[in-house]
């Protein structure tokens, strides 16, 4: 098992994880460390070819896991899915919402095509919905379980040709909110997670696709030249503790990766009472 910063131990053995999104990348990333503590792990995308890398790095720490390919916008597929998954593994103690595209990012919401707009909240925001809607039953029986919702600073911040993927971020935000608030009787935690400018296939594309304007480049690619993105390891270490447990009295809340977990457990009280983007904005 392993530790967070704080020193508290953390044991997920006999809980089963799934991780949407989980090919590459931060979904990787999660899924791998859920396993090193001891969580079976059921991972979906919908490239088989990195599904299989994912679980071939599972199963080289000696650990169970398994891969289902999956559109997590199609809620036939999200059914069949998590079906699979409680048959294979049993029920689902922790949601990982991690699937998501960057959507149209080559000019302003009046420039870019509608469909291809849409397709972005049906996979950020209808997504995690679907495959809410498909754990919770199981979870609300049993009076427990877990939904980690990937946010992003654009939730919070202005994009003006990012608006699909910044308007998906913000509602799947506020729906982490109002889940967690219908869900607390029940046992189960609800977070929105932003993980920081970490360096993904996502950051890459934004960073140096000829298709986005340089003016909303800029300032990732300043960050990745000058080597101050998000570390992997910190997005991950920040992710486990929302997963252990340790962090469900801020069930609802928007937990940024530069946050501190020791100062976020003292103000979990006021922070919960001070609304959807207290922690972006707190001094």
């Amino acid at each position: 098992m392993s530790g967070d910063q704080n020193g508290r131990e953390i044991d997920l053995t006999g809980q089963v994880a799934l991780v949407t999104g989980g090919g590459r990348g931060l979904g990787q990333a999660f899924a791998q460390a859920l396993a090193a503590v001891g969580a079976s792990v059921a991972i979906t995308a919908r490239s088989e070819d990195q599904l299989s890398e994912t679980l071939r790095l599972i199963e080289d720490q000696g650990r169970h896991g398994i891969a289902i390919p999956a559109d997590v916008s199609d809620p036939n597929a999200v059914e069949r899915l998590v079906a699979a998954v409680e048959d294979q593994l049993g029920p689902v103690d922790l949601l990982v919402n991690n699937a998501g595209i960057p959507g149209p990012m080559t000019g302003f919401l009046w420039e870019v095509d509608p469909d291809e707009w849409w397709r972005t909240l049906e996979i950020n925001l209808r997504g995690p919905y679907l495959c809410a809607r498909a754990v919770l039953p199981a979870m609300i029986a049993r009076r427990h379980g877990r939904i980690i919702n990937m946010s992003s600073g654009s939730a919070y911040n202005t994009h003006p040709i990012a608006t699909a993927y910044a308007s998906s971020k913000a509602a799947l935000t506020h729906l982490t909110k109002c889940l967690a608030s219908s869900t607390e009787e029940y046992g189960v935690s609800v977070f929105a997670y932003a993980p920081g400018v970490v360096r993904t296939a996502l950051l890459e594309y934004i960073a140096y696709s000829p298709e986005v304007p340089e003016s909303f480049q800029k300032n990732y690619l300043s960050r990745l030249e000058e080597g101050i993105e998000t570390p992997m390891e910190r997005a991950v270490e920040m992710f486990m503790f929302l997963a252990s447990g340790n962090a469900d009295a801020l069930s609802g809340c928007l937990i940024r990766v530069d946050d501190d977990e020791s100062e976020l457990m003292r103000r979990g009280e006021e922070i919960k009472k001070g609304g959807l983007y207290t922690l972006a904005r707190r001094t």
